[in-house]
């Protein structure tokens, strides 16, 4: 068994060896920025972990990994452009460095360079290779137009809520695991478990990260706490808030768009206080946590392969950024 280190060190090295085509520049030389900003790359280690997990080749698996990795990548182009953001882990935006014109067309060629990755895979299981990770690109795809059609809304409900941080989060962290196991030739309930294992840590994580949003230690956390309440963002604990507050402080709540930033968050953060709004989406968290768990202990393979597994998503989700 590989430690995720050592799976994250075989992913960059990977990473570093993919050679772009040199013209046009301008088209190619975004790709090769934003692949090279590094990042976390959690989605493909979880792909190779499931490789692990399953006992198949992660050097065979190395172009799923990174199928996997570049489409993520794809869309942050793209989800940059769309919310106007002029960072990305530090450093400057494609759209902002290149425009938008060109971060467009060079996060389309990420969608095909992804497919010709995957097309690596082992001839004998590239139709469901293709048809998980279609599946999966087109469900985050999904997702993201869930979440900006929820801006406009005022009527949005926590079940949807969560079906689209599904979506939006989770369904690429699950459709990574399953592209694992498929590469590993793994049985089709297998497969469908270590599925529902990385789909449910996946909605677990983006619950922590609502929480963490407000109550992470500013230190650590990596981005401004606060952030989802400047913004009027509807999040797990803003429509738990609003599910359960009375008339008068639901009047409070929207008052906070015209108060100073730093009053705001206060003021919103008090509410959430007063109504255990925390506690709330803390046990919805654990609830998918333990859901994930489940799926992982009905994987009939010996539990001395599902140790590191379970090291990474006990880490995940016990940080503070």
């Amino acid at each position: 068994m590989h430690s995720p280190s050592e799976l994250l060190q075989k992913i960059e090295q990977a990473i570093n060896n993919i050679q772009y085509p040199p013209h046009p520049a301008s088209l190619y030389e975004p790709i090769s920025y934003i692949m090279s900003l590094g990042g976390k790359r959690i989605r493909p280690t979880m792909l190779l972990m499931s490789v692990d997990l399953f006992k198949g080749s992660i050097e065979r698996a190395i172009p799923a990994a990174l199928a996997i990795e570049t489409f993520h990548n794809f869309t942050l182009i793209h989800d940059d452009i769309m919310d106007n953001a002029p960072l990305r882990r530090g450093k400057q935006t494609v759209h902002e460095k290149w425009g938008d014109n060109t971060a467009i067309l060079s996060g389309d060629v990420m969608m095909v360079e992804a497919n010709k990755h995957l097309t690596k895979v082992d001839v004998t299981i590239l139709k469901p290779a293709l048809d998980t990770f279609n599946a999966t690109a087109q469900g985050v795809c999904e997702g993201q137009q869930l979440d900006m059609e929820f801006e406009s809304r005022n009527d949005v409900s926590i079940d949807e809520y969560i079906n689209m941080i599904r979506l939006k989060t989770a369904v690429l962290v699950g459709g990574a695991m399953k592209l694992g196991a498929i590469v590993s030739k793994a049985g089709d309930d297998e497969a469908e478990l270590i599925y529902q294992f990385g789909e449910n840590l996946g909605i677990a994580f983006q619950l922590q990260d609502d929480i963490l949003d407000v109550y992470g230690d500013p230190e650590k956390f990596g981005k401004q706490v606060g952030g989802d309440i400047i913004s009027d963002k509807k999040t797990f604990l803003r429509l738990k808030l609003q599910e359960l507050a009375n008339t008068n402080d639901l009047n409070r709540l929207n008052a906070q768009r015209l108060e100073d930033k730093a009053d705001k968050i206060n003021n919103v953060t008090s509410l959430y206080d007063q109504y255990k709004v925390k506690e709330h989406a803390t046990l919805i968290m654990k609830e998918y946590l333990e859901k994930a768990f489940m799926a992982l202990e009905l994987i009939d393979v010996p539990e001395e392969q599902k140790k590191e597994l379970i090291l990474l998503a006990n880490q995940l989700m016990n940080r503070e950024s």
